[in-house]
Parts: C-alpha cells; sequence; structure tokens
C-alpha cells in the first residue's frame, strides 16, 4: 500500500496485454486495467515505441 502524499515513482513492471473478444485489454500494475479497440491498442503501442525510444536517449544525453 502507498502511503499518502507519498511522490508517485515510474513504474517499472510492464503491463500484459491480451485480446479478448475483438478487444484488447492491458493489466498493469496495482489493478490498473484498460479496454481499447484493435485499433486504439495498435496507436497506443506506437505512441509507446516512440517515447520509449526518446526516453532511452534522454537517459543516455543525461549520463554523459
Amino acid at each position: 500500500m502507498k502511503k499518502e502524499g507519498s511522490v508517485p515513482q515510474p513504474e517499472t513492471e510492464p503491463g500484459i496485454a491480451t485480446a479478448e473478444q475483438g478487444f484488447v485489454i492491458l493489466d498493469g500494475p496495482d489493478g490498473v486495467a484498460v479496454t481499447m479497440t484493435p485499433e486504439a491498442a495498435s496507436l497506443t503501442g506506437h505512441s509507446l515505441m516512440s517515447a520509449a525510444r526518446l526516453a532511452h536517449e534522454q537517459a543516455s544525453a543525461g549520463n554523459r
């Protein structure tokens, strides 16, 4: 259980995606779940990959 007033920390555990009856369900930590259409899931996946690449670049630049 998180303490009230604590600063949120980045999640280190990945979400798990599954396909159910024509929808994509993304289960995340702490009971977070999102149901998306296949189109929304695909666009979300592309957006996540782009953001992850940029974040890696930013982290690498910060370590110089």
